[in-house]
């Protein structure tokens, strides 16, 4: 795991710049290429004051999951809100949803994950170099739907040096015999002259997952058996194998670029298709249905999505772009997106729609002052509608523009980190009055390091988010929620005073990251019960109320052992994130991820690697109202992989462990964990070439 960069190579690679590259006909021989990881934030001199993980190489290839919410949720300060195998977002600091952007190489998913739990996140981890999170609001540079973190996805489909090689790439093949789950992935990258490609694809499937015990928990049984004094008592339907928690999908990806001495252009054209299915009953099935489905395929008994999306993803850059300015680049993504949630009887529920398009204009500057930074502007629109049954908003147009600043001024002692944003965001219903916003934001942050490997950082923000259509314009069932959602025209701008204290230590044996946060919202929206019943589903309408959320990531690496050709490296992991709102009665906010605890072991010798982690979720019952508690659970995985020469590639065979002791594991920050829990025992087997 990389924690820090130069400012240098931060700079040029918030901005997708190449480094010199010669161009033809000048009579000069291309030199080496530096490789250049690009990072989502442009400051990054002796560590950025924000709290943040990259998640590579080997550490990414042994967490890599069917979802990103997954890939990522084991990260500190990082949990997932599952629901199924496909859908499922990451929870950063206790938040998520539209509070939590999810990118593509630094432009949005565009997708429709943030509308409901129940839609998945249109970006495959299997295609990514290297994936970024920004634990903390990181609104200066991303918008609104920053507030509470970033998970960026850097794939390097626009290719934005030459090739080094005319082909390089990678392949890999996995197969799960839990679920019967078979992947597989390959990119290839390559170019001649000054012209670079690239290409992807990736196919995925799976049937219904198996899972240690019975579909509802503990808490739900109990419920169900007070309310039918015992009648049904010991009649469970469904218990062994979770229904809708199939899976089928596949994508890829063509781009090519022309790279020049001071910069290049490029495109990218990528597609998606997935079919999956919706479990946790859904609300679709009646009692009946679900007791004759008893002994036949669940999967084919529950609802499922199919959807569909085109992206088109244009970039270019420029060294020395203008005097005073050292880099230029520009970003756009169009979205073209479809989804249909088919019933078990094949009838369409529900078509939703959402074409989209975000651009981003970056201008990195020389020191003004004594501070390096960057300037730009950021435009997003986004054409939505949901038709059908579960329609629960109707169709809704969002524009928002934002221009921000960002920079950094290092003293002897200490470096500066600073910024400012102002955000515009018009929301236009096609039935109800259209609703405009003014969001701003602004940072100053201190990286001070001491001795000889420590550095403290520490960070102020003030943040503001404008509400989204769905907590503005909502009015209907929710069948993925379990609730009758209406929302609130009149809500305002939700506000953040966000202050942290983030410690590092990297010294030769020993690695130390640790954050402490609070996050002091002021109108803050959320969900609470009226009470009422409609469609036989509790109604919940959308408010405002002043929230607090405070809580500790703790992550340390010790070098136990080491030789020539290995070493044995032990670890620690801690987080725990309390979220209360301001109000009469229950002040505990719902789906607040438990405390979490883990250790882990891992070694390479020679060619092989291993890896052995045990985690343990303490129960939460700190719970909201029509929330129930979650019981504990413990997860254990392992990892050995052994890496050998063949031909010229590299060939890796591995085999990794999740979940082995077979426990019921259960997320409490999914809307169906009650219904839904985790796959039980899953040993996955693969083989990956790299050449």
């Amino acid at each position: 795991m990389r924690h820090r960069i130069s400012l240098a190579a931060a700079l040029y690679g918030a901005a997708g710049l190449p480094f010199a590259v010669a161009a033809p006909g000048d009579g000069a021989a291309p030199g080496p290429i530096e490789e250049v990881v690009v990072r989502s934030h442009p400051l990054s001199a002796e560590g950025l004051a924000l709290a943040s993980e990259i998640l590579d190489g080997d550490e990414l290839d042994r967490a890599l999951a069917s979802s990103i919410g997954e890939t990522v949720g084991g990260q500190p300060g990082v949990h997932s809100a599952n629901f199924g195998q496909a859908a499922s977002r990451p929870v950063i600091h206790g938040l998520s949803g539209p509070r939590v952007r999810i990118m593509e190489d630094r432009i949005d998913s565009l997708d429709v994950s943030v509308t409901s739990a129940d839609h998945a996140v249109t970006i495959d981890p299997f295609i990514a170099d290297h994936i970024e999170v920004l634990k903390g609001p990181s609104t200066l540079l991303y918008g609104s739907g920053a507030i509470g973190g970033v998970v960026d996805v850097h794939t390097g489909r626009i290719p934005h040096a030459r090739a080094e090689q005319f082909l390089s790439g990678r392949a890999e093949v996995r197969y799960g015999d839990n679920e019967d789950r078979r992947t597989a992935s390959a990119r290839l990258d390559g170019g001649a002259g000054n012209l670079a490609w690239h290409l992807d694809g990736f196919t995925r499937e799976a049937d219904p997952y198996d899972i240690p015990g019975y579909a509802e928990s503990a808490a739900v049984r109990a419920l169900e058996e007070e309310e039918e004094d015992g009648e049904h008592a010991g009649e469970e339907e469904v218990r062994g194998t979770l229904p809708g928690s199939q899976l089928d999908s596949e994508g890829g990806a063509i781009g090519l670029s022309l790279v020049g001495e001071r910069g290049f252009a490029g495109f990218a054209v990528s597609t998606t298709d997935a079919r999956y299915g919706l479990p946790g009953g859904h609300g679709h099935e009646e009692e009946e249905e679900a007791e004759e489905a008893h002994d036949r395929d669940h999967g084919n008994e529950t609802p499922t999505l199919d959807l569909e999306q085109t992206r088109i993803d244009l970039e270019a850059g420029l060294t020395d772009p203008l005097p005073g300015f050292t880099s230029l680049n520009v970003r756009v993504g169009i979205n073209d997106y479809r989804h249909r949630e088919i019933e078990p009887n094949g009838e369409i529920a529900t078509v939703f729609d959402n074409d989209a398009v975000e651009g981003r204009i970056e201008l990195s500057h020389a020191k003004v002052g004594g501070w390096s930074g960057a300037l730009g502007v950021q435009l997003t629109d986004r054409d939505f509608s949901a038709i059908g049954e579960e329609a629960f908003i109707a169709p809704v147009d969002t524009t928002a523009m934002g221009a921000f600043w960002v920079g950094e001024r290092s003293f002897d002692r200490f470096d500066l980190e600073g910024g400012v944003r102002l955000e515009t965001v018009e929301v236009d219903p096609s039935a109800g009055d259209e609703r405009d916003f003014t969001a701003y934001a602004a940072s100053l942050g201190l990286v001070l390091p001491f001795g000889e490997a420590w550095s403290l950082g520490l960070l102020a923000d003030y943040t503001a988010r404008a509400p989204v259509a769905e907590e503005l314009f909502s009015n209907g069932p929710h069948l993925a929620t379990r609730a009758f959602e209406i929302g609130n025209p009149d809500l305002d701008e939700e506000k953040a005073l966000n202050l942290s204290a983030n410690l590092r230590y990297a010294g030769e044996r020993w690695f130390l990251n640790t954050s402490v946060y609070l996050n002091d919202f002021s109108d803050f929206i959320y969900e609470t019960p009226t009470g009422a019943v409609e469609d036989e589903l509790p109604v919940f309408v959308y408010a405002q109320d002043d929230a607090e959320f405070v809580g500790l990531d703790v992550e340390v690496r010790y070098t136990a052992l080491a030789w020539m050709d290995g070493h044995v490296d032990v670890s620690a992991l801690f987080d725990t994130v309390s979220g209360e709102v301001d109000r009469d009665g229950d002040d505990d906010l719902p789906r607040i991820p438990p405390t979490r605890y883990g250790l882990g072991l891992e070694g390479h010798w020679g060619p092989a690697t291993f890896s052995v982690e045990h985690t343990w979720v303490r129960a939460q019952n700190d719970i909201a109202e029509f929330e129930l508690p979650t019981d504990s659970y413990r997860d254990l995985r392992a990892y050995l992989g052994v890496e050998a020469p063949v031909a010229g590639t590299t060939v890796t065979l591995f085999v990794q462990g999740r979940n082995l002791t077979d426990d019921e594991q259960r997320q409490h920050a999914s809307f169906i964990k009650d219904y839904a829990p985790m796959p039980g025992r899953t040993v996955e087997a693969g083989l990956r070439a790299t050449f």
